[in-house]
């Protein structure tokens, strides 16, 4: 198995070399250049690959964590933690931070669940930031204090 993954990569490689030659030369106009068969047989390789890796990863990950009780365990933890400080976010998120008025003029049609969706985003982004940094200064005090 390990061979043809490399025999289809080499293959993959070279077709990427000889689609590079073929792009068209920096002169060209975008809208010709957009185009141009080269550039769109590339994207194809390039979503080809993503979708291989993303079944892949996502596949050995699950056959792990099916095979290893642990895994399991502490996989459930970690989504039931990613749930709290979801539901904790939508419970400091206020849908009322923009005018929505104002965002209507510019265009913008915006209802307040989803200024409070936003919101919530944010503040799931700050709560693992800060609990990440956290874990990182936890983890440096800890090494020191062992020494």
């Amino acid at each position: 198995m390990h061979k043809i993954v490399k025999i289809i990569l080499v293959v993959l490689g070279v077709i990427g070399a000889i689609l590079w030659f073929q792009l068209p030369s920096a002169d060209v106009p975008a809208t010709e250049a957009i185009n141009n068969g080269s550039m769109n047989f590339m994207f194809i390789i390039t979503y080809l690959l993503l979708g291989i890796a993303i079944a892949a990863s996502v596949l050995f990950g699950l056959m792990n964590l099916l095979t290893s009780k642990g895994a399991l365990k502490k996989t459930l933890f970690g989504v039931g933690g990613l749930l709290v400080v979801v539901v904790i976010a939508y419970a400091l998120a206020n849908g009322t931070d923009v005018n929505l008025d104002e965002m209507a003029k510019k265009g913008v049609p915006t209802t307040e669940s989803t200024v409070k969706t936003i919101g919530m985003g944010l503040n799931v982004f700050f709560i693992l930031t800060i609990i990440a940094v956290a874990a990182m200064l936890w983890s440096g005090v800890k090494k020191m204090i062992s020494k």
